[in-house]
């Protein structure tokens, strides 16, 4: 069963490559939806997948590529939008 999850990344997420890291692990974890960079210098994650593949992507980006420092990543539970069938950075 596909469920989706949003994720709010806090810390040193923006101009370290976070999005290239959250796309490609996404990816290898078989997830569609999206990252981005917001105003506020977090960035947004929306995944869409199987519980478990979530609980490790949300173990990923806590970690983080190496060159950012993670503070504090944030979820909530989101509806399952059919439109994504990839997982890109926006």
């Amino acid at each position: 069963m596909l469920i989706a999850r949003k994720y709010w990344i806090s810390g040193r997420v923006q101009g370290v490559g976070f999005r290239f890291f959250a796309e490609r692990e996404a990816k290898s974890l078989g997830l569609f939806g999206y990252v981005r960079n917001l105003p506020d210098e977090r960035a947004e994650v929306y995944a869409i997948g199987d519980k478990r593949s979530l609980e490790a992507f949300k173990r990923r980006l806590a970690e983080g590529p190496r060159s950012a420092l993670v503070a504090q990543v944030e979820e909530a539970e989101e509806p399952v939008d059919e439109r994504f069938t990839t997982f890109d950075i926006d």
